[in-house]
């Protein structure tokens, strides 16, 4: 009697914890997984692939991050754009990941950085593609009062890649004696297994797309509300300070952790995200979106003053999981947050927009920490980022929404 009290118990909150995720949820954070496995893969690896084997300068590292960044990212408006205006997402969405799976490729054969750059950008190039059609899918494909787990639970799956990812890196650097090429042309395997199960298992979804056919392009035409356009403001005030992340795989290099080392901590930071992801989205839809982001950018302000200031490097044991913390409060939940303050017709726009105003910052932010980096400290990135985030925490804080209706 008391096992069957349990079984039921467990089915209850399983139903609970995972009420609204249905079938393309589930098959769309598939995809994010085994994209995000070789991506992932990929990623810890190249700052010190450029550096330590191409012989590239750091200030290179934020050169290519910048420009695959911000570059690509201007492409997210428009296949928002064009993808709300045609009705579909999935092709959207299948080129986007086919685009990723073929940079690794041109990354493993590469004898430059210029090579790297090359498949860095098209990786990117395919992200700028594909995410505004995805989130809007993703949000297309729930309920309203369930996109905080929604997000919560594809960016938690999309997470655990992030796990995977590094780890078979690690592994592989073992058993192969730090053959960084062969990982890179492994890669590949994971990428293209999710562009597949999109094609199967994927199915967009019928949806308006206005009079005739045709969205406006003026912002004015789409009526953003003020909530909306404050959150824009914060977000790109904090993109400004928020660096590639391949600053804070340098840091912890510079600091002294060996190859093997800073891959297992960029694990860790990756573990902590997926784990808390979900429960993440799904606290956001009780206590507000807003409330939970404010969290994230507080605890980004103080992670990154402490990566500027620490010189200890077992400090980074416990802010390689704190930053995975921040992301399990930020990611999913803006994407959350972007969705509640947009109409429907206008959604895969909107995202375009929140993620091309963003992501366009990325080439100011990385090349501002690798002057910072060069010709100041190492520490002096992460100082600078914090600064930024404390002053989008006061804007996005202090300033009141009159309404919360939707874009």
């Amino acid at each position: 009697m008391a096992v069957l009290i349990y079984i039921g118990s467990m089915r209850s909150l399983m139903e609970r914890t995972f009420r609204g995720i249905n079938r393309n949820i589930v098959a769309i954070s598939l995809v994010s997984l085994l994209n995000d496995i070789s991506s992932e893969m990929v990623y810890p690896v190249i700052p010190i692939f450029l550096v330590a084997v191409l012989n590239a300068p750091v200030t290179i590292v934020g050169l290519i991050e910048g420009i695959a960044e911000s570059t690509a990212n201007l492409l997210r408006i428009f296949s928002g754009y064009f993808s709300d205006r045609s009705g579909k997402r999935k092709p959207f969405m299948t080129g986007g990941y086919a685009l990723s799976a073929l940079s690794k490729l041109i990354i493993a054969s590469a004898s430059g950085w210029t090579s790297v750059m090359a498949g860095r950008f098209l990786d990117r190039f395919g992200k700028g593609v594909r995410t505004a059609a995805r989130d809007a899918l993703l949000a297309g494909t729930s309920q309203e009062r369930y996109r905080g787990r929604v997000f919560g639970f594809h960016r938690a799956l999309d997470t655990m890649g992030a796990v995977v990812g590094p780890l078979i890196a690690f592994f592989l650097l073992k058993a192969f004696e730090d053959n960084l090429r062969f990982i890179f042309y492994l890669a590949f395997i994971p990428a293209a297994a999710g562009v597949v199960l999109l094609l199967v298992f994927v199915r967009d979804i019928k949806r308006a797309t206005g009079p005739g056919g045709q969205l406006p392009w003026r912002l004015r035409d789409m009526r953003l509300n003020k909530g909306f356009k404050v959150f824009l403001l914060a977000s790109t005030i904090f993109a400004l300070g928020n660096s590639s992340d391949a600053f804070i795989i340098l840091r912890a290099h510079n600091l002294g952790f060996a190859v093997g080392t800073t891959i297992l901590a960029y694990a860790l930071f990756n573990i902590v995200y997926a784990v808390l992801s979900h429960p993440a989205g799904i606290i956001s839809d009780r206590v507000g979106q807003k409330k939970v982001l404010l969290w994230g950018f507080a605890l980004f302000a103080l992670i990154y003053l402490l990566l500027g200031i620490v010189e200890m490097p077992a400090v980074l044991w416990v802010l390689f999981p704190m930053y995975g913390v921040y992301m399990a409060l930020t990611e999913g939940i803006g994407k959350a947050y972007i969705s509640l303050h947009a109409k429907d017709e206008f959604t895969g726009t909107i995202y375009g927009i929140y993620q091309t105003l963003t992501g366009i910052t990325a080439l100011p932010a990385s090349l501002t920490a690798g002057f910072l980096w060069r010709y100041v400290s190492p520490g002096a990135p992460f100082i600078f980022g914090g600064a930024m985030a404390l002053a989008a925490l006061m804007i996005f804080g202090l300033v009141r929404e009159d309404s919360t209706e939707k874009a």
